[in-house]
């Protein structure tokens, strides 16, 4: 396998990643805060401030690696497709390659929400047998288009839903 897969993700992707996580930490701080108020609004037994305080600890600790991360996991992730294969590598820490042969792929789809969907941005869905892929945050325009040649190359053919 390549020591370095040719296909990287949208150059959006980091950004992406980084709002999402603030905005789940955001919402998380919110209900830490609601718990704080709610302890001494009812005055709770004494631990129960202290169990907080540590949650609020490792969530500071988790909030300033959710905004480091972005970077590094972007820079990590690489795919690559041909007549052959789908590869992928991501990791950060722990570097996880996967090679998926074209004959095992059973359907590719691609999905957007409202975060890609701002960003312009899709996500690759493909199922095996026995496992499912992902290939995030890929431009609009080359997602399809990527997902085009893993059908070809699969030999998946088109299954009209009327």
């Amino acid at each position: 396998m390549n020591d370095l897969l040719s296909q990287k993700l949208s150059d959006k992707a980091p950004k992406l990643w980084f709002v999402t996580e603030l905005l789940g930490n955001l919402i998380f701080f919110v209900i830490l805060g609601v718990l704080f108020f709610l302890d001494t609004y009812f005055s709770w037994v004494y631990w129960i401030e202290w169990i907080l305080m540590g949650i609020t600890v490792l969530a500071v600790l988790a909030t300033i690696w959710g905004m480091i991360q972005p970077k590094y996991l972007y820079r990590s992730w690489g795919y690559q497709v041909d007549e052959e294969f789908l590869q992928t590598k991501r990791g950060i820490w722990k570097e996880h390659w996967v090679t998926i042969p074209m004959s095992k792929i059973q359907s590719v789809t691609v999905s957007q929400g409202p975060f890609l969907r701002y960003y312009g941005l899709r996500t690759i869905h493909v199922e095996t047998m026995g496992s499912s892929h992902n290939i995030p945050a890929l431009d609009e325009q080359l997602a399809l288009d990527v997902r085009d040649d893993i059908a070809k190359f699969a030999k998946i053919k088109e299954v009209d839903q009327s």
